[in-house]
């Protein structure tokens, strides 16, 4: 019989595991668990530090444990494109594909916790709520594209900065109470990012930051600590 994840026969790694419940491994049993953990490593990594390149050869995959990762596509003549951000408990990697189709990189310290590619894949074949929790994700991962490509396609360029604070505010912090009214984060990307993300200019990410600040949608301390006192009227702001 299947035991309760929550309570009998725990790995240490994973006791201490904030994201556990909400992600991947929330479908393994005990005995899964402790098999998948036994081949599982926990790492930190630096901002800015690359976790895998653009048509890497796939060895092992990674949940995100905290921090933001920014996924990148490269262009034959070396121009990049953001097109899109993880934050925990988000899973890094491709199952059953041979390379990646995208570079992953630390856009602040991130903290992982990686297991070898046939470990996985084993337990997929094995599991069917494992294969439904990815199979979530990956129409979570769908949907905000979609959305994503209203907000670059028809938002004005204060909708879309609205938004990506709206994005970072609601996901940076896997801790956070979803109902929450109001969220404080340093900006996970710098300026030139930012305006990368959202098809703009740096000096127009500017003013428009300043714009919301002038306006008490955001407060902005040590030029990248933002605080927001109402959620909702940011909401509004990014045409909700």
């Amino acid at each position: 019989m299947r035991k309760d994840v929550h309570t009998a026969g725990i790995p240490v790694l994973c006791a201490s595991c904030e994201v556990r419940h909400k992600g991947i491994c929330g479908a393994l049993d005990s005995e899964q668990l402790v098999a998948l953990a036994k081949a599982s490593t926990k790492q930190k990594a630096r901002e800015g530090r690359e976790l895998v390149g653009d048509a890497e050869s796939i060895d092992s995959y990674s949940n995100v444990l905290s921090g933001v990762v920014k996924l990148t596509k490269t262009l034959s003549d070396g121009r990049q494109q953001i097109v899109g951000l993880q934050f925990a408990p988000d899973f890094l990697g491709r199952p059953f594909r041979t390379e990646s189709a995208v570079s992953a990189e630390a856009a602040t310290e991130v903290e992982l916790c990686s297991f070898p590619r046939r470990a996985l894949e084993k337990l997929l074949t094995e599991q069917p709520d494992l294969q439904h929790r990815l199979l979530q994700q990956t129409l979570k991962e769908l949907d905000q594209a979609r959305d994503w490509m209203v907000t670059l396609g028809r938002k004005t360029a204060a909708e879309k900065l609205a938004s990506f604070l709206l994005l970072i505010a609601r996901n940076i912090d896997p801790a956070a109470d979803p109902g929450r009214r109001n969220a404080s984060f340093d900006l996970p990307l710098s300026r030139a990012d930012i305006a990368d993300f959202l098809g703009l200019t740096i000096e127009t990410v500017s003013r428009q930051l300043t714009r919301l600040r002038a306006e008490g949608v955001v407060r902005i301390e040590n030029n990248r600590r933002v605080i927001i006192d109402d959620l909702s009227r940011l909401g509004a702001r990014a045409g909700d």
